[in-house]
Parts: structure tokens; C-alpha cells; sequence
């Protein structure tokens, strides 16, 4: 028998079911301290990581001469 997951608010951690109005959050006041914590910076969205493949391209540019073309 699968084991149920046991879905919790992410402010307060008190329980939550998927059919509530508000989920993911138990209520709109945990919705509104979310809210504000992205509004204020407290979450951030990191930057990507570097793609190596774009150093390739720039170096194998950079050791083309322009007699090549």
C-alpha cells in the first residue's frame, strides 16, 4: 500500500489537504507573510550556473583570424 505524503503549510508547517482554497498555504494570512517575504528579498531565485560550452565558443572566436574568412 503507497504511503500517503502529509502536505504542510511552508509558513506555520500545519497540515494542509490539496483541496483547500489556499493550498499550498493553510490560510490567506500564511499566504500573506509569503508574499512579503519574496516582496522584502527574503527569497531569492539563484543565478544560473555558467554554461561551459559559452567559454568554447568565445575562445575558439577569439583564435580565428580574420584571413580565415
Amino acid at each position: 500500500m503507497p504511503k500517503r505524503l502529509k502536505l504542510k503549510c511552508p509558513i506555520c508547517k500545519k497540515p494542509v489537504k490539496s483541496a483547500d482554497p489556499e493550498f499550498p498555504f493553510c490560510s490567506e494570512r500564511c499566504r500573506t507573510i509569503d508574499l512579503g517575504k519574496w516582496a522584502s528579498g527574503g527569497y531569492v531565485i539563484s543565478s544560473p550556473l555558467k554554461d561551459t560550452a559559452d567559454e568554447f565558443e568565445v575562445e575558439s572566436d577569439a583564435g580565428r583570424s580574420d584571413d580565415d574568412e
